[in-house]
């Protein structure tokens, strides 16, 4: 369950972050952060993330996600504080786009 007291992120990450297990790495970090939302990725070669918890938590997430699995080479991250919350209740893969 995610946490009452929520901020909510939009991460998009480009490099070499398909299909090297990088949303898979993502999504186990999120629950180890209990970071709920989603990661998905695009059809131009990036990985979208929406993140939602505590502001410490998400920030660690996308620390974490600026290195990635070991599989993975991080170009770039843009991160965008979102106003509007979601409510997630728990991270997963969503269908990509």
């Amino acid at each position: 369950m995610c946490p009452t007291e929520k901020v909510c992120y939009s991460v998009f990450v480009s490099g070499r972050v398909q299909g090297v297990g990088y949303r898979y790495f993502v999504i186990e970090e999120a629950q180890k952060l209990g970071v709920c939302g989603w990661t998905r990725n695009l059809f131009d070669g990036r990985v979208e993330s929406r993140l939602e918890g505590t502001e410490s938590a998400v920030l660690r997430l996308i620390e974490r996600m600026r290195k990635g699995p070991r599989s993975s080479f991080v170009e770039s991250v843009e991160v965008e504080q979102l106003i509007e919350l979601s409510d997630y209740l728990d991270f997963r893969v969503v269908r990509d786009a």
